[in-house]
C-alpha cells in the first residue's frame, strides 16, 4: 500500500463527546482533573484504573482479559465513577480506543458490546470472532500511519503525548460509524486483510503447518522458504511477515510461538502472557536470551542470535542470517529449553 489514502475517508468535523459527565482529555493535560485511565497507567489525579497491564491497580473484582472487557465491567457500577470527570490513555492503540469508547459513549457502546471487545482482541492479542473486528483493528492501525492515515498532518505534529491525544480526539467520534461500517475504510484495510486471508488458506490446507506442544504451550508453524514478507500490524505498528501473525493466533492457543521458514528461526511470546489475563492459566514467561548463547555456540557462518527481555511487549528471540541449525535441532533445544527454564515474568507481581 503506497501513498496517502484520499482524505475524504471518514473524513468528520473534530467534536468532544461528553456523556455521562465523563470526557476524554490527553494524557498529559490532566494536571489535576480526577480522570478515569484506560489500559494504561494512572497519573497522581486518578481515581479508578481500568487496565489489564501487569501491576495495575485496578480493582481486582473487575479485572478481565482486555482492558476493554474491564471498562464495560465498571460500567455496571456506576458508583465507581462518582467525582470523575475525565478518561484518558497514555498510548494509543485499538483496545485503547475500546476502553475510551465504552466510557465516552456509553449507551453507543453497549449496544455494541461483542463488536468493541472483539476489535480489542483483534488489536491486543490478534485474534477475533467476527473478520470485521479484524479489518477496524487494521484501519485503526491506518489512522496511527502518518504515510497511509486519512486524518490531517497536523493531527502528527509534535511529541508521541500531544499525537496520541490528537489521536483518540480525532477517532473517538469516529469509532462507531467505522463499527457499523467498516467497509468505508476498505482502503486502509484490504492489503494487509488479503495477506491474511492468504495465510489462513494455507494453513488450512496444510502449506504451512503448525505442531502444538502443549505441555510447555509451544506452537511451532512451519513457513515455505519461499513464501515473501508482507506488510502486517501488531497493535498499531507495522512491521513484515512471512505469515500474519492474526493467521498464527487464530489458529493455536498457545502462547510461545516459534516460526520456522527454511533455515531462519524466530520465537515469540504472546501479548497475553504480559498482562494479567484472567480466562484460563499462562505458563509463566522465561527469559529467552538465556537460550542464546547455546544456540550461538552452534554458529559456524556468521548468523547471530538475539532475544528481548522477558518484560517486552512480545519478548522475541531470533537469528539474523541463515542458522546452522536444522530446524529439528532448533525444536528440540527450544523444547528442552521451555520445559526446563525457570519463570522470568509476572505480571501480577
Amino acid at each position: 500500500m503506497g501513498g496517502r489514502r484520499p482524505r475524504r475517508i471518514l473524513r468528520h468535523r473534530l467534536r468532544v463527546h461528553v456523556l455521562n459527565g465523563v470526557r476524554f482529555v490527553p494524557y498529559h493535560e490532566l494536571g489535576d482533573i480526577p480522570n478515569v485511565i484506560v489500559d494504561g497507567s494512572p497519573t497522581p489525579s486518578t481515581r479508578l484504573t481500568l487496565s489489564h497491564w501487569p501491576g495495575s491497580p485496578t480493582p481486582v473484582e473487575l479485572l478481565d482479559d482486555l482492558s476493554a472487557q474491564i471498562a464495560f465491567r465498571a460500567l455496571e457500577r456506576p458508583a465507581l465513577f462518582e467525582g470523575i470527570e475525565a478518561v484518558s490513555n497514555n498510548h494509543f492503540d485499538q483496545d485503547g480506543m475500546a476502553s475510551a469508547y465504552a466510557l465516552v459513549c456509553p449507551d453507543e457502546a453497549l449496544a455494541r458490546r461483542s463488536q468493541v471487545i472483539d476489535v480489542a482482541s483483534a488489536g491486543d492479542f490478534a485474534t477475533f470472532r467476527d473478520r470485521d473486528a479484524m479489518r477496524v483493528a487494521m484501519a485503526i492501525a491506518a489512522m496511527e500511519d502518518p504515510d497511509r492515515s486519512p486524518l490531517d498532518a497536523g493531527v502528527f505534529a509534535g511529541d508521541y503525548p500531544q499525537q496520541c491525544g490528537r489521536l483518540y480526539e480525532e477517532i473517538l467520534p469516529r469509532f462507531g460509524a467505522l463499527l457499523d461500517k467498516v467497509s468505508s475504510a476498505r482502503a486502509l484495510w484490504i492489503d494487509e486483510d488479503a495477506h491474511l486471508q492468504a495465510s489462513l488458506d494455507a494453513i488450512a490446507s496444510g502449506v504451512i503447518r503448525i505442531d502444538e506442544y502443549p505441555e510447555i504451550d509451544l506452537a511451532v508453524v512451519t513457513v515455505p522458504g519461499d513464501w515473501a514478507e508482507n506488510a502486517v500490524t501488531r497493535f498499531t505498528s507495522g512491521r513484515s511477515e512471512a505469515v500474519h501473525p492474526a493467521a498464527v493466533n487464530q489458529s493455536t492457543e498457545r502462547f510461545r510461538v516459534a516460526v520456522v521458514q527454511g533455515h531462519e528461526y524466530r520465537v515469540e511470546m504472546r501479548y497475553e502472557s504480559w498482562v494479567m489475563y484472567r480466562s484460563r492459566p499462562v505458563l509463566a514467561r522465561p527469559d529467552l536470551r538465556s537460550l542464546v548463547p547455546q544456540l550461538q555456540a552452534e554458529e559456524a557462518h556468521g548468523a547471530m542470535w538475539r532475544a528481548d527481555a522477558p518484560g517486552a511487549l512480545t519478548p522475541t528471540m531470533r537469528v539474523d542470517g541463515d542458522s546452522d541449525l536444522a530446524p529439528s535441532t532448533f525444536v528440540s533445544l527450544l523444547r528442552r529449553f521451555l520445559a526446563a527454564a525457570p519463570a522470568a515474568w509476572d505480571p501480577y507481581a
